[in-house]
């Protein structure tokens, strides 16, 4: 890569680490006030309880897919052999 590229790149990537502490730094007053409101101390994480929900809800669709499919041949199963009556 040419020089002046490798520069612009450090000095992008020094930009963005500053701006980051920045944006980190005006944000500071707004967290411990989020905390002082909420008791500071972090909640159960919201995330962990969804994907238990998630899971159970799938798990509850796959259940119902599974029933639906076998009822689904059953009644191909028995029209099949109704048509082999007629047929015969």
């Amino acid at each position: 890569m040419n020089k002046h590229f490798e520069d612009a790149q450090y000095y992008l990537k020094r930009a963005g680490e500053t701006a980051k502490k920045g944006v980190v730094e005006e944000l500071e007053p707004i967290q411990e006030r989020i905390d002082n409101v909420t008791g500071g101390e972090e909640q159960a994480d919201p995330e962990a309880s969804r994907l238990k929900e998630i899971r159970a809800d799938l798990k509850e669709l796959q259940g119902k897919a599974e029933g639906e499919a076998k009822e689904a041949i059953a009644d191909a199963r028995e029209k099949i052999e109704t048509y082999r009556q007629k047929e015969a």
